[in-house]
């Protein structure tokens, strides 16, 4: 009997799988990336040690997110991925948190060998109810930012805080041309470099996104390829390949461009060799920020009464809509959504 009731014993129950609503990568469409767009029930993250589990507030698109439905930093095998990088929310404890989405450069949380990877590169992102994440990566909410506004600075305005404060190393009082204002990085340089006492040079195809780039604080916005009343110090280049010669050509001797993007491209026609090397210009690359470089930012926000450009605040669940204006270009500043 023993033998027999052993042969019919019940089977386990399988394990309960909590799912959340999310956003997510479904498939890779390199000249389509929306046809990859998905939205549905997807596994919530589970605690484990050294990590924490936020509820997502707040999450706003960036650029990378287009990237990542084309298949750059995002491979098939990680599919599906939910997207975004950038969130601010609550975590198991109750405490108003802002995520710092770069993994693996510090060792914590992960393995000490583990290369450094931005959310939805190799771990599961924002665009949820919930993210886990390192503990490490989560800093304090200040009281003075809403979730809306925390959390457009992890991505967008990290980049341009490093760019223009670490990278070119400009102070009050130096110049400096902003490319393609309208686009998150491009937003947060003026009103960033606005607030620190720089002299703000800014371009756009659009008048009105001109117009706006003067209310935000550029001294002067013109066409792409303008000539500038005076050379700069710096420029701040996330375009690539459209504005790359003007960037070179609008430097002074010795000037600095930093560059973090190429969404027209990344071969321009014309490199400007020549013109870099007799000129003694910088050229330097820049990728997001550190963990106390959005300390920093976070701080001189609730210090100075900067406040990120937010453009719409869409539900989650219509996220489609969000991606579909940044793909277009029609978006002047951040795209964020909510969870209620």
């Amino acid at each position: 009997m023993c033998h027999r009731a052993a042969w019919f014993r019940p089977p386990r129950p399988a394990p309960i799988v909590k799912v959340m609503f999310a956003v997510y990568a479904a498939r890779i469409d390199r000249d389509q990336p929306l046809n990859g767009l998905e939205s549905g029930e997807r596994p919530a993250p589970e605690a484990r040690p050294g990590w924490s589990v936020v509820n997502v507030r707040a999450a706003s698109l960036n650029h990378h997110d287009l990237w990542s439905l084309r298949g750059v930093g995002l491979a098939e095998d990680k599919l599906p991925m939910i997207l975004g990088c950038d969130a601010a929310g609550v975590d198991e404890d109750g405490n108003e948190v802002v995520l710092h989405s770069v993994i693996g450069q510090s060792g914590h949380g992960v393995g000490p060998r583990e290369p450094r990877s931005i959310l939805t590169e190799r771990y599961q992102g924002t665009f949820a109810e919930q993210v886990a994440v390192p503990t490490w990566n989560l800093l304090p909410k200040p009281k003075e930012l809403s979730f809306e506004e925390a959390a457009c600075l992890p991505t967008a305005w990290l980049t341009a805080y490093r760019m223009l404060f670490t990278n070119a190393g400009v102070r009050p009082g130096d110049s400096v041309l902003v490319q393609g204002a309208g686009g998150g990085v491009a937003t947060a340089a003026i009103v960033l470099g606005k607030a620190a006492g720089l002299r703000v040079f800014a371009t756009s195809r659009d008048e009105a996104k001109r117009k706006r780039a003067v209310e935000l604080g550029a001294v002067e916005a013109l066409e792409p390829g303008a000539r500038l009343p005076q050379r700069v110090d710096a420029v701040i280049e996330t375009v690539g390949a459209a504005t790359w010669s003007h960037s070179v050509k609008a430097l002074r001797p010795g000037g600095t461009l930093v560059i973090s993007g190429a969404t027209s491209g990344d071969r321009p026609s014309h490199a400007e060799l020549t013109r870099i090397f007799f000129l003694e210009l910088k050229v330097v690359g820049s990728t997001m920020g550190t963990k106390d470089e959005l300390e920093d930012l976070l701080s001189f926000c609730a210090a100075t009464g900067v406040r990120p450009v937010i453009d719409e605040v869409l539900p989650m669940d219509r996220a489609r809509e969000g991606f579909e204006r940044l793909a277009a270009g029609d978006q002047f500043g951040k795209i964020v959504l909510v969870n209620p």
